[in-house]
């Protein structure tokens, strides 16, 4: 298989579970040291790509790369250079944090049993846990517990991580916090992968995205390129709402759409001072006018059809 280089590239990549098909032939394109918001509604078919990914589920057709090798064929050599949080945290209960992450560590042969108290350590503190790490697990919170299978995940230096809705039950501090860490382990060079529904989040992290509509990749790129697929707005503020519903009519404007402060309407080529000019000389009351950037929530709705949790 010949693919471009990247962290994680794939061809046709199915997953079929009877007569559902859950992944629709997706070519995914991961550059090396980018952060990859894989986004899409509940049931998109982003767990089942990601466990696909990982070896943890067999794919129906396609082929995957990660980190220059196919997989699963090269699983053993791979995952190794790999990060993951998957499906949630799954710990000991009656261990303490740092417990569980020594157990863990212990059972990676690549790990020099000599330094695994630094290693434990430095985890702990990357995700903010090192004041909890002997209180036993079955008192973490779940954002705690999700902070620990963070930690978890970079007992090891990783070449890539792979995080699916890692900023599961954090408050917001713990929602900045995980930003923080992965813009710090993108500025390292780890490329991350994470699945999220919080736009908001990955607006502010992201340098590309990927999103997910029933099985299928519908958008990619970088945050700029999938942005770009969407068409500006135009907004006048004005209690004149009819005349200025009419005077963008008639200037071509689509998509008109009274709002609670005046008029929306897409404006395709149009110069804005011809729009603004238009609209005085027909004595529109203009107490402001703008041409708007679509928001991630706009694009994604407009892309998959369903609204998403913009909040942090």
């Amino acid at each position: 298989m010949t693919l471009a280089p990247a962290a994680v590239a794939t061809s046709g990549l199915t997953k079929q579970f009877g007569s559902q098909m859950a992944v629709d032939g997706i070519d995914l394109d991961v550059p090396l040291g980018s952060v990859y918001g894989f986004l899409g509604p509940n049931g998109s078919g982003k767990t089942t790509t990601i466990r696909m990914l990982l070896g943890l589920v067999q794919a129906s057709a396609g082929e995957i790369q990660v980190l220059g090798s196919d997989m699963p064929a090269h699983v053993s050599t791979v995952l190794p250079r790999v990060g993951s949080l998957v499906e949630g945290p799954a710990f000991h209960p009656y261990l303490s944090g740092r417990a569980n992450l020594v157990r863990l560590d212990a059972a990676d042969r690549f790990a020099d049993p000599r330094t695994s108290r630094a290693r434990t350590d430095v985890a702990l503190e990357r995700v903010g846990l090192m004041a909890a790490a002997s209180k036993k697990y079955r008192a973490y919170s779940l954002g705690m517990r999700q902070r620990l299978a963070i930690a978890a995940a970079l007992l090891m230096p990783r070449e890539l991580l792979v995080l699916d809705e890692p900023t599961n039950g954090l408050d917001p501090q713990g929602t900045r916090e995980v930003r923080t860490l992965i813009a710090s382990l993108a500025s390292e060079g780890t490329t991350v992968l994470v699945s999220s529904h919080l736009l908001s989040e990955v607006e502010q992290v992201c340098s590309h995205l990927g999103v997910m509509r029933q099985g299928r990749l519908v958008a990619q790129g970088t945050l700029d390129d999938v942005r770009g697929g969407a068409r500006p707005v135009a907004e006048v503020l004005t209690t004149d709402v009819e005349r200025a519903a009419s005077v963008l009519r008639d200037l071509g404007l689509a998509d008109i759409a009274v709002t609670p402060n005046g008029v929306r309407a897409t404006p395709s080529d149009i110069d804005p001072a011809r729009i603004v000019a238009a609209l005085v000389h027909a004595e529109v009351g203009v107490r402001g006018f703008s041409i708007q950037a679509p928001s991630l929530e706009d694009l994604f709705v407009s892309l998959t059809g369903e609204g998403f949790d913009v909040s942090g």
